[in-house]
């Protein structure tokens, strides 16, 4: 397990872990480095206004972190090994760690995890069992961090579906400036 005094303190430097197909841990700090816009950039397709005004999933916050942290696992080709599922639930259980997860008829539909620090809130990883579920949990995860004065969502690296939000990429420089600023602020994620 990664002890999380060093992840903290990686997360502040503009690094993170994944783990390698051998289980060997590497760290990274891309350049350029992407971002989710949380002011009126982000972008929400007419689809998922459409899914948004039906209300159809309820949305809870770590309520079930580590069953997020597993469905994001399961796909082909994953960081997530058994010593990055304990050192972020570790980090959830010291307050750092969160889930925002969409819920329909009683199950985890999808989510989506990450790390709060200051202002900033660093994306890992997103699931969905049902179409939309996870859009509608990026959603509520921007709305959350506007209502309570965040100013950095940190996606790593673009991706086509993340670019349909709005998501751009600076440099690790400008990025570095801009988490410095981020870590400055007072936020409760929860």
């Amino acid at each position: 397990m990664i002890p999380a005094d060093l992840l903290l303190y990686a997360y502040r430097s503009g690094a993170f872990p994944m783990a390698a197909p051998d289980g060997e841990i590497s760290w990274f700090s891309p350049d350029p480095r992407a971002l989710i816009p949380i002011d009126d950039r982000f972008h929400i397709s007419h689809g998922l206004a459409r899914t948004l005004k039906k209300n159809l999933f309820e949305i809870r916050i770590n309520t079930a972190f580590e069953d997020v942290m597993k469905a994001c696992a399961r796909r082909d080709e994953t960081w997530i090994n058994d010593d990055i599922l304990a050192s972020y639930v570790n980090l959830h259980r010291l307050g750092h760690a969160h889930s925002v997860e969409a819920w329909r008829d009683g199950k985890l539909a999808g989510g989506l995890y990450g790390v709060a620090l200051g202002g900033a809130f660093f994306g890992e990883s997103m699931f969905h069992e049902i179409t939309d579920a996870s859009k509608v949990a990026l959603h509520a995860l921007v709305t959350r961090m506007r209502e309570r004065g965040f100013s950095l969502l940190d996606t790593q690296w673009t991706t086509p579906h993340l670019q349909t939000f709005g998501t751009y990429v600076v440099s690790r420089a400008k990025y570095l400036k801009l988490l410095r600023s981020a870590l400055t602020a007072t936020c409760s994620f929860v």
